[in-house]
């Protein structure tokens, strides 16, 4: 992590939270356990977990879950035009009294004013904003990132979030070429 200037990572796999317990567990620095979860109208994402949450719940269910578990509920990649995963528009209203950020600016989110859309929402809504490099490979990591002041928990986070200040720049249209062939060569 400090090779690319990161003090502290967030992972946040899809429907899974064994890699970032794992990672957890063996490193120096800190790692925030993370899981994005397809919901049953798009991704949310946890932070701070510490179990697993279940794919295919509803979007306040699954909110509901985290929050259970003092964690923090997000929005990755929210108004992404090219993304299938993005949480449905008719989620929102009753998703966002449960939501404590929202992911401003993705390294894979290639359509700039789909970023934009993000932070204008976050700013109208009062959320805290975020930032992801969305990373599938080690060569992604630290695309993207929130400049923060130390912190020790969920509750500092929120603070130090709110102190933050967004960086990062885009990935190559090939990071999704390589992912795509990773999935591929992964099925049996």
């Amino acid at each position: 992590m400090r090779q690319v200037g990161l003090d502290a990572v967030a992972i946040t796999d899809h429907n899974a939270i064994t890699g970032a317990l794992e990672l957890a567990r063996h490193t120096p620095f800190l790692v925030i356990v993370g899981e994005e979860i397809m919901t049953s109208a798009g991704e949310i994402m946890g932070l701070f977990l510490e179990e697993h949450i279940p794919p295919g719940l509803s979007p306040v269910e699954t909110a509901q879950r985290i929050k259970a578990q003092g964690g923090l509920v997000g929005v990755p990649h929210p108004f992404d035009r090219l993304r299938r995963s993005r949480l449905k528009e008719s989620a929102w209203s009753d998703l966002l009294p449960l939501v404590d950020l929202i992911e401003v600016f993705n390294a894979r989110t290639h359509l700039a004013r789909d970023g934009q859309r993000a932070c204008r929402f976050a700013q109208e809504h009062g959320l805290l904003q975020g930032a992801g490099s969305d990373s599938h490979s080690l060569g992604e990591l630290g695309r993207a990132y929130v400049e923060l002041p130390p912190f020790s928990g969920p509750k500092e986070f929120r603070r130090a979030l709110a102190q933050g200040r967004v960086v990062g720049r885009q990935a190559s249209l090939l990071v999704h070429l390589r992912s795509t062939l990773a999935k591929l060569r992964s099925r049996p």
